[in-house]
């Protein structure tokens, strides 16, 4: 077992004192407590009584939307068919704090500027009802990977993703988003119960350097947000310079006042002096979440309004902007359009909500209301409608399949046994004739899982590779 470092102990004493060490060290050996955030589109009692069948029982966290607590069945949470469908996400309590304070709305620009691996983001685009303008930032290339899987698993369709560094967004987009969150890289001083070997790299060095590259993005964030916009600043960890010191020089230097706000969750007012340091008088309106308080994570959220625009630099580079989204009466894709409309039986004001992309052969798609400078920086726009095959039809893609669910009424098979469904999903082939030819669209217990192609030899799964390499367990 790790124990708590003297780098971390030293810290914590001399800045909050021996009581709170105390806890803090209990909190460090004690047991982490998971929690899940239902998706906005799902029954909350089916799902509850849905993983009950698995052994998970769950516990509803009061005033906060959609928040439970798993008391049983965490091993499992992670691997059911019904996490794989995008009806809930694991994340932790006081990372849903955030997006909560943000609090976007369907006509607002938002950018997530540290995206991976996406509790935030998914959040903020449900939020959003999944319409709208959503602009994801990672600059890890390894999270970037799990920023992409978890969008595309929550089926959302108002987020486009970048791969780039954030403190150089704002030379992009200046004044110009209406709502931006910077939950930045920090030293994770409020996550050592979940990941121990924190202890083993944190010291004041490490500090600093985080502490540097904090300021640059939360820089880059107001210059990025237009006057009279929102910037919520969060980080995971304790520590006063990542958290009251960095929102005292903002406070200095930058046309932007902090907001006063209620947490749905118990919490702190930020400290208001820090050793002989006097910090600006509105610093405690920013929160200290503490995580034993609420048997969670430890966060610190402050919310800053721009109030006046922020001197126009020099503009970052030019792309060709060669990628174009397109309506659906665009002639690019019209017929291709109309085609899958006819068959699968999705109306034409359905396909009409969205804009459309074409990469080579495949094509994706977005809400009709996203938008955003310099398409072609874009690692992905919106989620994956399909490809177009050999006699130019479109051969639906899962994730618009699941997106579209509810607006499907023509070739559809619905899967009855279990054994087929776990065939399924592990891309086999479930060999007998069901009787039709073509792409259909698989259901289960009420759900769209995906499409298949039928033929004489059976119902061949065209579940994505990517879900497959995981466990998935059918109650």
């Amino acid at each position: 077992m790790i124990e708590l470092s003297e780098n971390i102990s030293s810290y914590i004493l001399k800045y909050f004192g021996e009581d709170y060490l105390r806890r803090y060290q209990s909190y460090f050996e004690s047991e982490y407590k998971p929690y899940i955030r239902f998706s906005r589109n799902t029954n909350a009692d089916e799902l509850i009584t849905r993983l009950n069948a698995y052994g998970i029982i769950l516990e509803k966290v009061e005033n906060v939307p959609f928040a439970y607590q798993v008391i049983e069945g965490s091993n499992v949470a992670g691997k059911t068919l019904e996490f794989i469908l995008g009806k809930y996400y694991i994340q932790s309590l006081s990372s849903m704090i955030p997006p909560l304070v943000l609090n976007p709305s369907t006509s607002d620009k938002v950018l997530d500027l540290c995206a991976a691996p996406g509790s935030k983001t998914t959040q903020l685009a449900e939020m959003m009802c999944n319409t709208g303008t959503l602009i994801a930032n990672e600059v890890s290339t390894d999270r970037l990977k799990s920023l992409v899987f978890n969008v595309d698993k929550m089926n959302l369709a108002n987020t486009g993703i970048l791969h780039g560094r954030g403190e150089l967004l704002s030379t992009v987009y200046q004044n110009y988003f209406d709502k931006v969150l910077v939950d930045a890289p920090c030293s994770a001083l409020g996550i050592t119960q979940k990941k121990g070997e924190v202890s083993n790299w944190w010291n004041e060095n490490k500090l600093v350097a985080f502490t540097e590259m904090q300021m640059k993005l939360l820089v880059a964030a107001i210059k990025a947000c237009k006057p009279g916009g929102e910037i919520v600043y969060s980080t995971c960890t304790l520590s006063v310079e990542e958290n009251e010191l960095a929102l005292n020089r903002i406070l200095q230097k930058y046309p932007v006042e902090l907001v006063e706000v209620k947490l749905p969750v118990k919490s702190r007012a930020a400290l208001s002096s820090i050793e002989i340091t006097i910090l600006h008088s509105s610093i405690p309106l920013a929160h200290r979440i503490v995580p034993w308080e609420i048997d969670s994570e430890g966060f610190f959220v402050a919310k800053l309004k721009k109030i006046d625009e922020t001197e126009r630099i020099k503009e970052g580079s030019k792309f060709t902007n060669e990628t174009q989204l397109v309506n659906a009466g665009n002639a690019k894709i019209k017929k291709q359009l109309e085609a899958l409309s006819d068959y699968f039986g999705i109306s034409w004001e359905v396909l009409n909500r969205y804009k459309y992309l074409l990469r080579s052969k495949d094509i994706y798609f977005s809400d009709a209301a996203w938008h955003s400078y310099n398409l072609d920086s874009f690692v992905r726009i919106g989620s994956k409608l399909g490809s177009i095959e050999k006699r130019g039809y479109i051969q639906l893609h899962t994730l618009a399949a699941q997106i579209f669910a509810n607006n499907i009424t023509k070739n559809i098979i619905e899967l009855i046994e279990k054994h087929d469904i776990e065939i399924y999903l592990s891309g086999g082939t479930i060999k007998r004739d069901f009787g039709v030819a073509g792409q259909m669209i698989v259901k289960y217990r009420g759900d769209v899982i995906g499409t298949a192609v039928s033929s004489k030899d059976g119902l061949k799964s065209q579940f994505p590779r990517e879900y497959r390499t995981q466990e998935i367990i059918v109650a």
